[in-house]
């Protein structure tokens, strides 16, 4: 590996940015995704922030890459999909990042909602919930 490809991510982190319930099980499943992600890059500095009612919030969890280095942030909502919080609420969160560490290049991505990985995966839940008889492949009448 170079020094420059090592250096570029090095300086990279990844915000996981969940909507947050006051139901602290709420968060179980994301916390799973933000512990895949780690198990998968180790050294990826990483955190899961909140819109609201959990924490950290966006600023807090931004403001930690950066004081641990980071000058790329990745941003990706673990929404379905693009409604009125990515919308309307997002967009000046991450400005107000943009802002406060300029020195750091923030990129929003779009809802893993919107990912056809993550179409797949609720497509062979649903699959798999039906019985076995009428699964996809099975060829018995």
């Amino acid at each position: 590996m170079s020094s420059i490809t090592h250096d570029a991510a090095a300086a990279a982190g990844l915000i996981l940015f969940a909507h947050g319930a006051r139901d602290p099980a709420w968060a179980a499943p994301f916390e799973a995704v933000a512990a895949a992600v780690r198990h998968a890059r180790p050294a990826l500095p990483l955190r899961l922030a909140f819109l609201e009612s959990m924490q950290p919030d966006l600023a807090r969890a931004g403001a930690e890459l950066c004081a641990a280095g980071c000058t790329r942030v990745d941003i990706v909502p673990l929404f379905l999909g693009t409604g009125g919080h990515l919308k309307r609420d997002l967009p000046p969160l991450v400005e107000g990042l943009r802002g406060a560490h300029p020195q750091t290049d923030w990129i929003l991505h779009a809802p893993a909602g919107e990912s056809p990985l993550l179409t797949q995966a609720l497509c062979n839940i649903a699959l798999a919930a039906l019985p076995a008889q009428i699964r996809p492949g099975n060829t018995a009448p």
